[in-house]
């Protein structure tokens, strides 16, 4: 299982760390919000984390803006904010595409890549719900669940 989390700004839940227990890596979508952000993520599992744009600092300068993420025979695009996608992922054979920013928890799927919105697992933003996702990954492709937390 990938555990999925984006726009902690800061904040790790112990609910989130929950949620993403048994994760064998962490994708972080950014607005990470510290560095302690990836140390607390790395007691479940590696974390791939990308920078967003609340991201600043020199901790957060050496971290990329785009992931390539390779799980087993399939490949995941992971950036910030998907309206700054500057590729074809159907094209380019992209399994699924990562991305944070809106805090607007959503999977969909278009032109056969997954698209995946874990929503934000940090501060509340409005009425939106408090998540995370799982992506599982076979050989046949990429599935996403979401994971609103109670909080």
């Amino acid at each position: 299982m990938v555990g999925v989390i984006s726009d902690t700004h800061g904040l790790v839940r112990p609910q989130a760390l929950e949620a993403l227990a048994g994760a064998n890596i962490i994708i972080h979508a950014g607005d990470i919000g510290s560095a302690e952000v990836i140390a607390q993520l790395e007691s479940v599992a590696p974390v791939i984390p990308i920078r967003g744009n609340n991201d600043h600092g020199e901790w957060a300068e050496k971290i990329p803006t785009i992931e390539i993420v390779e799980v087993g025979c399939q490949s995941i695009y992971v950036l910030h904010d998907v309206n700054e996608l500057d590729l074809d992922p159907a094209a380019a054979q992209f399994a699924a595409v990562i991305a944070g920013h809106s805090h607007r928890p959503s999977v969909e799927r278009r032109a056969g890549v997954l698209y995946v919105n874990p929503g934000s697992a940090g501060p509340r933003r409005f009425k939106l719900p408090v998540s995370v996702a799982r992506l599982h990954v076979d050989d046949a492709g990429v599935e996403a669940e979401l994971v609103e937390l109670a909080v």
